[in-house]
């Protein structure tokens, strides 16, 4: 018998020895598309949760940090800047550079900053400060135009650096534990 979670890339997959400066990311969505993809919690597989109707697509590759926890019951969301569009399962060692405090429907939904480690088109950059700011109004206007075509609110309250992001991946590193003991073993 398999058990529950078995491959499951959320509870089998660690978030990285360097955490929370250098994570490990499972992107879903690659950079550029307009399917949304998620996770299917139990069979770790994806799912197509709907195709974006709206003329917006990813404006980075986007995922999850494995072994996290949040507060809307969901693995903690990554953004991974990098020169090329990544596909879904990759795994990608992310630079945190900072975070990107959002409310969806009411609930808390921080969005982590990244770049791709091993990508020096990107990886150069150090904090969320040191982007161009047309790339976090890309960011902001893609979450809060998606939204808002699917007649759901959606508010970007602020972008942080990487020592408040660092705070929010240990925090969910924490929460992880907490809900999920089971899983809690070094060597995974």
């Amino acid at each position: 018998m398999i058990p529950k979670y078995s491959m499951n890339p959320w509870h089998y997959v660690n978030y990285g020895p360097e955490a929370p400066r250098i994570v490990t990311s499972v992107i879903e969505i690659p950079q550029g598309s307009q399917a949304k993809y998620e996770l299917d919690k139990e069979s770790g597989m994806l799912r197509l949760d709907r195709v974006l109707f709206s003329a917006v697509h990813y404006p980075a590759n986007y995922g999850f940090i494995p072994q996290t926890y949040c507060d809307d019951k969901d693995p903690l969301d990554i953004l991974v800047l990098c020169s090329i569009n990544v596909e879904p399962l990759c795994l990608i060692e992310s630079k945190v550079i900072g975070v990107m405090h959002m409310i969806d429907g009411g609930e808390t939904d921080d969005k982590i900053i990244s770049v791709a480690a091993h990508d020096a088109s990107v990886n150069h950059f150090n904090d969320i400060s040191e982007l161009p700011q047309h790339m976090l109004m890309q960011i902001r206007r893609f979450f809060e135009d998606y939204k808002k075509l699917e007649k759901k609110q959606v508010i970007v309250e602020e972008f942080q650096g990487k020592e408040k992001a660092y705070q929010v991946v240990e925090d969910s590193i924490k929460m992880y534990k907490e809900h999920f003991p089971q899983h809690d073993d070094p060597k995974l």
